[in-house]
């Protein structure tokens, strides 16, 4: 038995609930983990929500975390009891103790903190996919991201500018403005008092912007696309603001292109998984990328983590520590 949040039904914070649950041992092609820190995202709220419906219920929430192996099932090869392991997309990680698919972690080098693992797995592989897969962002690009302040937006904002690219950033309040400068976003935009589009065309002399990276959905959208060149690329990658509405395809005007994409599709297979994760690493490893784990709770205030990051007072990643 071990504690872990789970819900019972779809809804608010409130249906969070801390409680004791059987583990079991580990069984073939899985491991145990003795897990030091969790991390929290925007996909977690729409799970609990019931936006992302999830294949039953009750159901453990998370999907990244980091831990030491305490146990291995029979058929593991890759991994011994002892070894520090995180993952990033495996769902059920709101738990003191979990059984992983050894397929599905990756080995920690000692340069890297639980914490700081747990915050940069799914954030940090997903800011991979999207600069190096979705659009190989380089010396000539000129991005919009929108939410540059948040987790994913910091590791974003270094690793574009270590790519050369110029960055346009979208935030809530001055001070989010100048952390996400700090972290490298070139230009930033208060959407509380200005019109992005218009600061868009003005930053990038009327030109526009050659891919736009959107989490936000519904509060940007479809304003998105016209901060896009013609041949420009929309990513919609998320939707903390509501899902982006159906539209029609004659809204991609100017021969524009539109992709949502996800982590679990760019890390499918176990070399791709492997090729993310190691680039990732040596990013943060070489100093270029900085993980700022910025909130900290108790595996116990999940509710609190949820209602702080739906309201929007988080910047940088959120860790639950069991």
């Amino acid at each position: 038995m071990a504690y872990a949040v789970r819900v019972h039904a779809y809804g608010g914070p409130e249906v969070l609930t801390y409680e004791d649950v059987e583990v079991g041992p580990p069984g073939p092609g899985e491991v145990l983990l003795k897990q030091h820190a969790v991390g929290v995202n925007f996909i977690d709220i729409y799970q609990r929500d019931g936006l992302y419906k999830l294949p039953s219920l009750p159901a453990i929430l998370g999907s990244e975390g980091a831990g030491e192996v305490i146990a291995v099932g029979p058929k593991v090869e890759d991994f011994k009891v002892g070894d520090r392991a995180a993952y990033g997309s495996v769902p059920g990680a709101y738990a003191e103790v979990r059984r992983v698919p050894a397929d599905k972690l990756i080995k920690l080098p000692d340069g890297i903190s639980y914490d700081a693992a747990a915050a940069m797995m799914l954030q940090g592989m997903t800011a991979r996919y999207l600069l190096r897969e979705t659009y190989k962002v380089g010396p000539e690009t000129i991005m919009l991201f929108h939410a540059a302040a948040g987790g994913v937006g910091l590791i974003v904002c270094q690793w574009a500018r270590a790519l050369g690219a110029t960055i346009i950033g979208t935030v809530s309040t001055d001070e989010k403005a100048e952390l996400a400068r700090s972290y490298g976003c070139t230009h930033t935009i208060n959407t509380k008092r200005e019109d992005f589009v218009a600061r868009v065309s003005e930053l990038t002399n009327g030109a526009g912007c050659d891919v736009v990276y959107d989490s936000v959905g519904k509060d940007t959208f479809p304003k998105s696309l016209d901060c896009l060149k013609p041949k420009g690329l929309w990513v919609s990658f998320g939707n903390s603001s509501g899902p982006v509405p159906p539209f029609e395809l004659t809204a991609l005007k100017g021969s524009l292109f539109a992709t949502r994409p996800s982590l679990f599709a760019y890390t499918a297979k176990r070399e791709d998984l492997e090729q993310n994760a190691a680039e990732l690493f040596a990013m943060v490893l070489a100093g270029k990328i900085k993980i700022a784990v910025n909130h900290r709770y108790a595996l116990r205030a999940a509710d609190k983590a949820h209602r702080d990051l739906a309201a929007r007072r988080t910047a940088g990643s959120i860790i639950l520590v069991p």
